[in-house]
């Protein structure tokens, strides 16, 4: 399960003289992480039932931090260190908000634990690592390029996200490391975006480790935040030059059952005028918790259209993780 066909190019990969802390011994720390989810899953069609990424061994005991995407519903989950033993693991949390996933590892992995920093010290201009499992050859000698909120099409939105170039390949799960040796956060997604002259700049968005910390205990205890659900609608919605647009809608979800279609253009939710994609999920939260009525108000086909919905608890709809 040992996966050797890539590495970063050299250039690119961070010397361990360049640095304060055991460079090799934090990436130790970093493992792969190998997940199988059932064909009838929710999430199989768009996330897939194969999925691999990295994760962070955040506590000797073998609890790993990693993306919670890599680990929505999994069956089986394969803990892969950079030496190449293979341990089982179980999916033990994932929070929705945060996008986080904890993955208890079901056997001895034998490897460092990463301290977990103060992702809320980065700023822009410092120099970090970003470490997919495997090792130095697997690792990215990077920047922090911008700290902002970000928002995404499927009911998410982080109020002060990190970005990191040049961008990391393998970014699902991977671990940031600081100057301090410290953990500062998890890999999201990969980005483009371009410099005005015509040329691409490759990020990574990473969430910051802080919001992990006062949400563990509830976590590891409840394997999600002990206190009501956010109201979700089941759309993905993109922004489109001065407007926001239905691009899909979850079948059988509550914006569909409620009558949203495709191309539907948000105007408003409740009597607030909606302009930007963070706008948008922050009113719908706003209505209260899962459950709740939700009222939008909608162009079709430049006629208006308003429709309420009943918004649901998205993790109702997802598969739990058998017990090992």
């Amino acid at each position: 399960m040992k996966n050797q066909d890539w590495e970063i190019p050299p250039k690119l990969q961070p010397d361990p003289d360049d640095y304060s802390f055991d460079l090799e011994r934090s990436l130790r720390a970093i493992v792969n992480l190998k997940t199988y989810v059932p064909q009838d899953a929710f999430t199989a069609d768009t996330l897939g039932t194969e999925r691999a990424g990295s994760g962070v061994v955040i506590r000797e005991s073998g609890l790993v931090a990693t993306i919670g995407y890599l680990i929505t519903e999994a069956e089986t989950i394969w803990i892969t260190s950079s030496d190449g033993r293979a341990i089982p693991g179980h999916a033990l949390a994932y929070d929705q908000e945060s996008g986080f996933g904890l993955v208890q590892a079901l056997g001895r992995l034998d490897l460092p634990a990463l301290e977990m920093g103060d992702s809320d010290r980065l700023k822009v201009g410092d120099q970090v690592v970003f470490a997919a499992g495997g090792g130095r050859h697997h690792s990215v000698e990077t920047r922090v390029v911008g700290r902002q909120e970000f928002a995404g099409y499927w009911e998410y939105v982080l109020d002060d996200a990190i970005f990191t170039a040049p961008a990391h390949p393998f970014w699902g799960g991977g671990g940031l490391i600081g100057s301090d040796g410290k953990l500062m956060g998890i890999g999201s997604l990969i980005l483009q975006q371009g410099d005005g002259k015509g040329q691409r700049l490759d990020m990574n968005m990473v969430v910051p480790i802080g919001l992990l910390t006062p949400i563990m205990k509830d976590l590891l205890s409840y394997g999600r935040v002990n206190r009501p659900a956010r109201p979700w609608l089941g759309l993905y919605a993109t922004e489109s030059e001065d407007s926001l647009v239905v691009g899909r809608l979850v079948d059988n979800g509550p914006a569909e059952q409620a009558g949203v279609r495709a191309g539907d253009r948000i105007i408003a939710v409740g009597g607030d005028e909606i302009t930007d994609l963070a706008g948008l999920w922050r009113r719908v939260w706003a209505s209260g918790s899962a459950g709740a009525e939700v009222r939008l108000r909608l162009m079709r086909d430049k006629n208006p259209v308003a429709l309420t919905v009943r918004s649901k608890d998205r993790s109702s709809f997802l598969k739990s993780p058998k017990l090992h």
